[in-house]
């Protein structure tokens, strides 16, 4: 009797652990780093139809080519990664551009994206990422949308040793693309140890140059910018008609800081600060004006890690400025060391007198811009933080393998592998004040969901149990009195055997008691009642009915609806 009294209280204990939610590596309340499930650096932003689309470096090839152990080398990194996001806090993943294989053998590495777009003069949608391709040169990739697919327009680097103006220039990297007010496009880049020639206060590294209006060519010579203490991380921005160029600084002592005349009242930049110059007439090195530093080493507050590379952005009438930290991996304690995250801060900027106020980066980042829409399809990979959940669970519906050898390039389609009590968030999801009918989940493989609203450790506010060998809907009718207002939504898999996610909505009910579902393109759709008779178009049945249809992605896909 007590050995069965033992064995029923083991297998209690091993029940409530067994549902305890995975744990995650971004607090909740936080809205750095914008991922918590992939490393990545050097960030570079556009915005394009509504949404802001983010690239940066891929640390997280070099995490899984080190095992997930020691320091970041770099050396293996020939991807970049791509999210996206309409609110600053829920970002959707688009997974990776293999670099290395759009550009082939010429391309050893890609890091430090760029990216612009433009309408061409045919009136088209041209998107451009220029990266270093490690310190020795620096490649393009072009494409007709921001996730590709991306092709290579050279056979070789854009910018490398040997060119006019190139040399002496230790690194040739970290490009800085803008496109100015007329149509022309800049890039910077450059970087290193003092030249010979050069000095600690001026090293020498710095260049600029015009490109052609094809934008995958030089257009003259590049010119030496002479930014004090300059090591690495060009950006270019444009402000009411002049130049913004911001860089990182090296680790040097500041010693020579009263033999530069143009640094007026500004004291030394500290070390692996960022500091920016502004001009009129970017190719007179004379023209440039040195601003100060406007965002310290951000070590000093706690962000652990020594330089930088930021991105000033403007995104709905406000600026924000992209960085990187190593607050991921600080919070997964591996071992593992330089592995950094991108994160988002608020930025206050005058346009009109390029007067960028320093900034104190913090954990806590942006505030949301607007609410999330349930109504409308989510993909799985669009979440605010997550738990159990990591790069590698991330992975393609249709691969395209002769352009992956990661499994995923950015596309508009992932899905995420979840495993037991692994979840996902979005943040303050707005039912309305006409409530929630019930729930859509794409999914395939057998599990149990559990929805939970505001926090993780609420009781479930719905549940559903689903099983299929193939990527199915899977329909829940709700309770409405529980999804109603804004909340912070949880999607717990509390049981999960090969269970892939990969999108969800609700539809909603309105004043009339009829569930809406919003509206989305279908090639057909057929009407069947509970007992799989079809329905005629113009049949005057209401109360519940089965619907089948095309969706966005071509699926063949069902759903219960009343009418």
């Amino acid at each position: 009797m007590r050995y069965l009294l033992s064995s029923a209280l083991l297998a209690l204990s091993l029940q409530a652990f067994a549902q305890t939610p995975a744990k995650n590596y971004k607090e909740v309340g936080n809205a750095n780093p914008i991922s918590a499930a992939v490393f990545c650096a050097d960030p570079t932003a556009i915005d394009y139809n509504g949404r802001l689309y983010v690239y940066g470096t891929n640390d997280h090839q070099q995490f899984r080519a080190n095992g997930k152990t020691g320091s970041n080398g770099y050396g293996n990194i020939k991807s970049l990664v791509v999210f996206s996001t309409d609110d600053m806090v829920n970002w959707t993943f688009h997974g990776t551009i293999d670099v290395g294989k759009v550009c082939g053998s010429w391309c050893g590495q890609s890091w430090a994206p760029s990216a612009v777009w433009r309408k061409n003069a045919a009136g088209q949608d041209e998107f451009f990422i220029y990266f270093a391709n490690g310190g020795g040169s620096v490649g393009v990739i072009k494409a007709s949308s921001p996730i590709g697919p991306w092709k290579s327009p050279l056979s070789n680097a854009l910018i490398r040793h040997g060119m006019a103006g190139v040399d002496p220039c230790n690194w040739v990297f970290d490009p800085g693309v803008v496109i100015d007010e007329n149509g022309t496009g800049w890039i910077a880049f450059g970087g290193g140890d003092p030249q010979p020639t050069g000095s600690k206060l001026m090293p020498g590294n710095s260049r600029i140059a015009k490109l052609r209006s094809s934008m995958i060519a030089l257009d003259g010579a590049a010119v030496n910018m002479p930014a004090p203490y300059m090591f690495e991380a060009s950006e270019l921005n444009i402000m009411n008609g002049r130049f913004v160029f911001t860089f990182n600084t090296s680790w040097s002592d500041r010693d020579e800081w009263s033999k530069y005349a143009k640094r007026g009242s500004y004291p030394a930049p500290s070390s692996c600060s960022m500091c920016y110059m502004v001009s009129d007439t970017p190719l007179d090195p004379d023209s440039w004006e040195y601003r100060g530093e406007y965002v310290p080493n951000e070590g000093n507050f706690g962000m652990g890690w020594g330089n930088n590379h930021t991105h000033l952005h403007k995104y709905e009438g406000n600026y924000y400025l992209f960085y990187h930290s190593t607050l991921l991996e600080s919070a997964m304690n591996t071992g593992a060391s330089g592995f950094r995250s991108i994160g988002v801060n608020k930025a206050t900027v005058n346009e009109s007198t390029q007067k960028i106020s320093k900034m104190t980066l913090t954990k806590g980042g942006v505030t949301q811009i607007r609410n999330m829409n349930p109504y409308e399809l989510q993909q799985a990979e669009t979440m605010a933080t997550c738990g159990g959940v990591i790069y590698e669970n991330f992975t393609n519906i249709s691969k395209v393998p002769n352009y992956s050898t990661l499994g995923n390039d950015a596309q508009k389609n992932l899905q995420v592998k979840m495993e037991a009590n692994a979840w996902t968030m979005v943040r303050k999801v707005d039912f309305g004040t006409e409530q929630a009918a019930s729930f859509m989940l794409r999914a395939k493989g057998k599990g149990k969901l559990e929805i939970r609203l505001d926090k993780i450790s609420t009781k479930p506010a719905a549940t559903l149990d689903f099983s299929s060998t193939t990527m199915l809907d899977h329909t829940l009718e709700l309770d409405t009195t529980a999804f109603k207002g804004v909340h912070n939504v949880y999607f717990l898999f509390t049981a999960a055997e090969n269970v892939f996610f990969d999108a969800w909505r609700f539809t909603q009910t309105d004043p009339a008691g009829i569930e809406t579902v919003a509206a989305k393109p279908v090639r057909f759709t057929r009407s069947y009642d509970l007992m799989g008779r079809k329905l005629d178009q113009g049949s005057a049945r209401r109360g519940l009915v089965i619907e089948q249809f095309v969706d966005e992605n071509g699926n063949i896909q069902s759903r219960k609806r009343i009418r």
